[in-house]
């Protein structure tokens, strides 16, 4: 199964499912093209999006861990000879060799992701000793989180129309209706059969949810995957041991759904898609973060959760 996600530098095909070396060999020699798996599409994408020091860590050690296990099938010849200190003298392969060194370089980088991840918990506890709750945002790639986030809090968080636009979290205030402050943060999108790799590797990065008095689950409404993606969403909150978690679901986009043919304002347009079945839960709100529609249903019911939570 082929599936083409995103347009690399190179001519590429990008296969759904997982490739080993001699697979990706093999079709490289018939396709005469670069050959990579879904995998390695995702870990490229991820690799171009990390903008600070804790993502691009978390990206580099990723790609490590991708590789570790793919060594075998990188050399065509696999002896040669070696020696001198710290090796195991003459005879040691190039595959042991190239292990070594990946995995004292995927040691080097949890240590020092390990290091970030300690001042973030010092982060944490002054929050937590502010006693300012916090609302993260989650969805699906390009379900429109960070627009929301911008549109609600107004703010000028990186918005584009890629998957992962957003890989380090973003923390924004607001101030509910009922003049309560929240903290709104926006973190990486999911994706379906997203690697383990990706998730061992942002595990840091999405212990953030673990602090969060609500989950807010942005979905994409116009997408034709858009049950599927909840569905994977869902999966990995569970993985995460999240699924417990307070969660308000924003049906974005809604504007993208109406008839060009009538003029719409925020009220009649929600009138018109309440009444077609989209809301599955009392926690759900339509918005569209892009005409501003919908926002107060949302933060009421963020203000009605946060309330019932400190009862």
């Amino acid at each position: 199964m082929i599936a083409l996600k995103e347009s690399l530098n190179y001519s590429v095909v990008v296969f759904d499912d997982e490739l080993s070396p001699l697979q990706q060999r093999n079709l490289e020699q018939i396709l005469k093209v670069k050959v990579i798996d879904r995998s390695a599409l995702i870990l490229d994408i991820f690799a171009r999006r990390a903008q600070t020091r804790e993502g691009q860590l978390q990206v580099e050690l990723a790609q490590h861990q991708y590789l570790l296990p793919r060594l075998a099938g990188q050399w065509s010849h696999l002896e040669r000879l070696g020696g001198g200190i710290g090796t195991r003298g003459p005879g040691e392969s190039q595959l042991e060799t190239d292990r070594r060194l990946v995995n004292r370089k995927v040691n080097h980088l949890k240590k020092q992701i390990e290091s970030v991840k300690k001042h973030r918990n010092l982060y944490r506890q002054q929050r937590r000793r502010q006693g300012i709750p916090i609302v993260a945002l989650v969805g699906y790639t390009n379900a429109g989180k960070s627009t929301l986030l911008n549109t609600l809090t107004h703010s000028d968080v990186l918005v584009e129309d890629k998957l992962f636009a957003t890989l380090d979290p973003t923390t924004r205030s607001l101030t509910l209706p009922g003049k309560n402050k929240v903290l709104f943060t926006d973190t990486v999108g999911f994706i379906q059969k997203l690697p383990p790799s990706i998730i061992t590797a942002f595990r840091a990065t999405l212990e953030e949810l673990s602090e969060a008095s609500i989950l807010l689950h942005v979905v994409d409404l116009t997408s034709p995957n858009a049950a599927e993606q909840c569905q994977a969403v869902e999966h990995i909150l569970e993985d995460l041991g999240l699924a417990d978690s307070p969660i308000i679901t924003a049906l974005n986009k809604i504007d993208l759904l109406l008839s060009r043919e009538r003029k719409w304002d925020e009220q009649s347009a929600i009138d018109h898609l309440s009444g077609q079945d989209l809301i599955a839960s009392k926690n759900t709100a339509l918005v569209s973060a892009v005409k501003k529609w919908g926002l107060t249903r949302l933060l009421e019911l963020v203000q009605d959760i946060l309330g019932r939570i400190r009862a």
